[in-house]
């Protein structure tokens, strides 16, 4: 009975990381919304900015949009952290 346990959790770690890959796989496939879409902006819209988004990526990207943004800019995406 032991082997069995054994095989089935190899079997379980097997399926758990063709899962995660495939999920993983599938977020990196989905195109960025271009600049315009986002309706982005170089200044910030009141209190909200790129800086304080939490699709923020140092020192000039974005998680969800194309292109290089200004830590002050600001999109219709903008999520600010909990």
């Amino acid at each position: 009975m032991p082997e069995r346990r054994g095989s089935r959790r190899a079997l379980l770690a097997v399926l758990g990381g063709a899962v995660t890959s495939a999920l993983g796989a599938r977020a990196a496939a989905q195109p960025k919304m271009t600049k315009a879409q986002a309706q982005y902006q170089d200044e910030p819209k009141g209190i909200m900015m790129c800086g304080t988004c939490t699709l923020f990526l140092p020192p000039a990207g974005c998680k969800v949009m194309e292109g290089d943004v200004a830590v002050t800019g600001w999109c219709n995406a903008f999520d600010l952290a909990d």
